[in-house]
């Protein structure tokens, strides 16, 4: 499912769309719902919640909420609740199954004045026991964690610090659930983290942004653990490669180049693929994935979309 074109003229090949402004991620459950968001400021911005056919690529429209800050940027959910991280807004948005929503507010303190000048959180994720919440407070370089069970703006929060200028932008728990990776967007370093019992634990951090561009986006690990992803803009626009060893830590493993502004990325279920969403290129290009080495080739192929945000696949 890929959010971002203007019509069904710009996604060769699609079978289904639905009108949205400026849809920048989104969520998908098992029974086919999508929770999406709509980045639009601080006026119209919104959750939307839709009901999507496999077979035939509609969607049906079941409800909006609005957001609580703007630019509601990454989403997530547990199959039940769901989560917003909004950007402009400065807030985690929490959105239970039962009961009203409620957001709780970032921070500041991080030294980049222009970009680290009001609070902005990045991402909002659950921890793989379903227990806490966890969230990137990239203004005040550190992490956030509240209790799942919260049920109010007041809830009570543990911070985990990482250093000054790192502005911490995604964050992947690995499928063991005993890892948790962060990549920085200012500083363009990975973080590894032991996770137990809602506890992190600092393990190793690399580089993956050499040429200091200050625009780390996203990361992904290959559906077989063996490798990490990491893509970086604004400079030398690709994709870093790491190898996972056992005890969750990295070792560089290769760089792929993109197109321009790699937003976002995704694998396929069954690791052979990758594809980039390269906003400024207005292209969702393909890569081979070699399951030993975990590079990529560039098949020359792509999927041209007006500035493509986000890639992700259903059943």
């Amino acid at each position: 499912m890929v959010p971002g074109g203007k019509a069904r003229k710009e996604a060769p090949g699609a079978i289904g769309f639905t009108p949205i402004k400026n849809p920048t991620f989104m969520a998908v459950t098992g029974a086919h719902t999508v929770y999406a968001a709509q980045e639009t400021g601080l006026g119209d911005a919104a959750l939307f919640t839709y009901d999507y056919n496999p077979a035939d690529g509609s969607f049906r429209l079941l409800g909006s909420q609005p957001s609580f800050g703007g630019s509601p940027c990454y989403v997530s959910t547990d199959g039940r609740n769901v989560l917003t991280a909004d950007y402009s807004g400065g807030t985690l948005s929490v959105y239970p199954k039962e009961g009203e929503p409620w957001c709780l507010h970032g921070a500041i303190g991080g030294p980049d004045l222009t970009r680290q000048e009001k609070p902005h959180i990045h991402c909002a994720l659950f921890s793989p026991d379903g227990k806490y919440i966890f969230a990137s407070d990239f203004s005040a370089d550190r992490l956030i964690r509240l209790s799942a069970a919260e049920k109010g703006p007041h809830a009570d929060t543990v911070t985990f610090p990482l250093h000054p200028d790192y502005g911490p932008r995604h964050l992947l728990f690995d499928a063991s659930g005993k890892h948790l990776y962060v990549i920085g967007e200012l500083s363009g370093d990975v973080t590894v983290f032991d996770y137990k019992d809602g506890n992190l634990a600092f393990k190793q951090e690399v580089k993956a942004d050499k040429a200091d561009g200050r625009g780390g986006a996203d990361i992904h690990l290959s559906p077989d653990g063996k490798f990490l992803y990491a893509s970086l803009r604004k400079k030398n626009d690709g994709i870093a490669i790491f190898s996972v060893r056992k005890d969750g830590t990295l070792t560089e493993a290769g760089y792929q180049n993109t197109g321009i502004h790699p937003r976002n990325f995704n694998l396929t279920p069954n690791g052979k693929w990758l594809l980039c969403a390269c906003r400024d290129s207005d292209a969702i290009e393909i890569y081979a994935r070699d399951a030993e080495t975990g590079l990529l080739e560039n098949t020359g192929r792509k999927i041209s979309l007006s500035k493509p945000m986000f890639v992700t696949w259903t059943d």
